[in-house]
């Protein structure tokens, strides 16, 4: 009976094992979408912003698989306390991990039309955006893999640097819209590659957060987002 026991032990320890590395390997994904996407942008690499979108369905198909192992998993072991919260949190962060990829993709697609874009300032602005919150997702997946709490709880702290990079390139924007309206159309494709940043982030503080929960059992505290923190601001001035 000890033997039997022993053995379910190892497989079920495999096989959440397997989902980990899966988990792993989408963040890994994710974060190099982000980074290409504006690596593209700023080269103006047509050919770079395509592969963007086409990997996409690697990410896709990894989540689909993440699905499948962690319902089998649910099915066959019926894990308990610590290993039903981490395959639970497994299965909900690829659902958000997805969705990230799919922002990647959206500024990837939108690289075609500011080709020829020329002497728009506030492009400047995104690629630091950009690596602020690629930092975030690498961060958020180091955390995940060393069931960090405080390392969770670091990467929601700094997602207010990504809204910082946001605020601003909105206002810079709203300012060259209203100057010239031939930045109209490329400033609108600018702020929704920024929005899509800025939601890049906020589903890596989602991650981040069912890191904590996973590791902790305990929800992480809310913290003031978005407009909650320039409210704040304004009622301090």
């Amino acid at each position: 009976m000890a033997s039997t026991t022993g053995h379910t032990v190892k497989a079920f320890d495999a096989d959440l094992g397997e989902i980990r590395a899966l988990v792993s390997e989408m963040g890994g994904r994710a974060e190099a979408a982000v980074h290409d996407a504006m690596e593209a942008l700023v080269r103006r690499d047509l050919d770079l912003a395509a592969r963007v979108v086409e990997d996409d369905k690697r990410i896709d198909e990894i989540e689909t698989e993440i699905e499948r192992q962690v319902i089998r998993l649910l099915a066959l072991r019926a894990p308990m306390a610590d290993d039903l919260r981490e395959a639970v949190a497994a299965l909900k962060i690829s659902g958000v991990v997805e969705r990230m990829g799919d922002y990647a993709k959206n500024i990837a697609k939108r690289v075609p039309l500011l080709a020829n874009v020329q002497g728009l300032e506030p492009v400047s602005i995104l690629p630091a955006m950009g690596r602020a919150v690629s930092d975030m997702v690498h961060a958020t997946f180091d955390a995940f893999v060393a069931r960090d709490a405080q390392a969770a709880v670091a990467v929601c702290e700094s997602d207010r640097t990504v809204d910082d990079f946001y605020n601003s390139l909105f206002r810079t924007l709203l300012t060259y819209m209203m100057e010239n309206p031939h930045n109209i159309t490329p400033s609108t494709h600018l702020l929704f590659i920024g929005k899509n940043l800025e939601r890049i982030g906020d589903h890596a503080t989602n991650v981040a957060e069912m890191v904590y929960f996973a590791s902790t059992g305990h929800q992480m505290a809310e913290r003031p987002k978005g407009e909650d923190v320039l409210m704040q601001r304004d009622d301090q001035q």
